[in-house]
């Protein structure tokens, strides 16, 4: 049977796999194209291997929130954006983010080797490297974390289809929708203004002196090439409003609210618990941002297709 280059784009389409790998399937398998999705599948380990060197840096960031108690948030890399944004690629982190959340693993070595939860015959391992030749691409489960309230509840909020994700951990007294929206409007804070810390409390002395340090040699500099040299009592106060103006940024409760900038986070917060008649604390976040520190291999699509079509 003649493979066309339709059932070629077809079989890319269902299963997100490599051009070149969906053609070889479909002639293996003479047109067949459950039979092709089969083939995919049982060359699954020599797939997964010949791909495991290459860059993946794509991918989605996934969260689940179940009974406003129990969350997880996952990022799974893909090579590119074309995988990523796959019903296939998608499927899978929906069922890894949801694993996770019913999971009592500490790491990812311990996550990997948990029976996987839509059949457990295999791994966690086993279900990424079959979808690793189904799909045709290098994907890595990169990162996962879960967070349990135990007084309060959990939200999330996912930024650009899977770009940013975010889970805030609040402590309260009331649970109520009025509640949960503006605990999502934090965490929408959190995915906008990339806070480091919660609240000051969090920030370590180690880390003040270090920034003391720095902003000590900067004013000093500054002090050396200015015409009206400031006195060393005058360059203290600069350096504590300078060191102030940055804990405001990496603070969340300190930050200028997004929506209302008359308000900071904690401001915002302490009003929506007033209204509410509940006492509210922010008592942790995750964000977790695609590719976040991962090298993005350049690629020239163009050329990629045009050698692709005349090999």
């Amino acid at each position: 049977m003649a493979i066309t280059a339709s059932m070629v784009k077809e079989l890319r389409e269902m299963t997100g796999a490599g051009m070149m790998d969906c053609k070889k399937a479909l002639n293996e398998t003479n047109g067949d194209m459950d039979a092709a999705i089969e083939f995919l599948r049982k060359n699954g380990q020599a797939k997964a291997e010949k791909k495991a060197g290459r860059i993946a840096a794509e991918g989605i960031v996934k969260t689940v929130v179940k009974d406003d108690k129990v969350a997880a948030i996952v990022e799974v890399n893909s090579e590119t954006d074309f995988v990523a944004k796959n019903d296939e690629f998608q499927g899978f982190v929906e069922a890894v983010v949801n694993q996770v959340a019913d999971s009592d693993a500490a790491d990812m070595d311990a996550f990997l080797a948990e029976p996987w939860a839509a059949d457990t015959s295999k791994t966690v391992k086993d279900a990424l490297v079959e979808k690793i030749a189904v799909i045709g691409e290098n994907l890595n489960i990169r990162r996962f974390e879960k967070v349990v309230a135990e007084n309060g509840c959990v939200v999330s909020y996912i930024h650009g289809g899977g770009r940013i994700g975010v889970l805030i951990e609040a402590e309260t007294d009331v649970v109520n929708d009025e509640i949960k929206n503006a605990l999502k409007n934090v965490a929408m804070q959190v995915a906008a203004m990339y806070p480091k810390y919660v609240s000051r409390d969090e920030v370590s002395q180690e880390y003040m002196d270090h920034e003391k340090e720095i902003l000590l040699a900067a004013a000093k500099k500054e002090n050396e090439e200015s015409k009206k040299p400031k006195p060393d009592n005058i360059i203290e106060k600069m350096i504590i409003g300078r060191l102030n103006k940055e804990l405001k940024e990496i603070c969340l409760l300190d930050q200028t609210y997004v929506q209302d900038s008359d308000l900071t986070v904690a401001k915002y917060v302490e009003k929506v618990a007033k209204e509410n008649n509940a006492n509210i604390t922010v008592k942790r976040f995750v964000r977790f941002e695609t590719g976040e520190g991962l090298e993005k291999k350049q690629e020239d699509f163009a050329a990629e297709v045009a050698a692709q079509m005349n090999a």
